[in-house]
């Protein structure tokens, strides 16, 4: 093999590399914004959880007790 080929061969592989990192590196763009919509998303319900009314029924600690004591 000459020099002129293997110099080729080296010129190809390393424009596929390039290609196949600039696919990956839009791959976790994506992945990147996706998390940080999810994230976003989770604040939202967890503030609308602490949020929500109470609800009606009292802690055991505030519970009468029955009856019978």
């Amino acid at each position: 093999m000459n020099i002129e080929t293997r110099v080729e061969e080296l010129e190809t592989k390393l424009a596929f590399q390039d290609m196949t990192i600039e696919e990956l590196n839009q791959e976790v763009v994506k992945l990147n914004q996706l998390v940080g919509e999810q994230q976003q998303t989770m604040q939202l319900l967890i503030g609308k959880l602490k949020d929500m009314e109470p609800s009606n029924m009292a802690s055991p600690s505030e519970e009468t007790p029955p009856p019978h004591y």
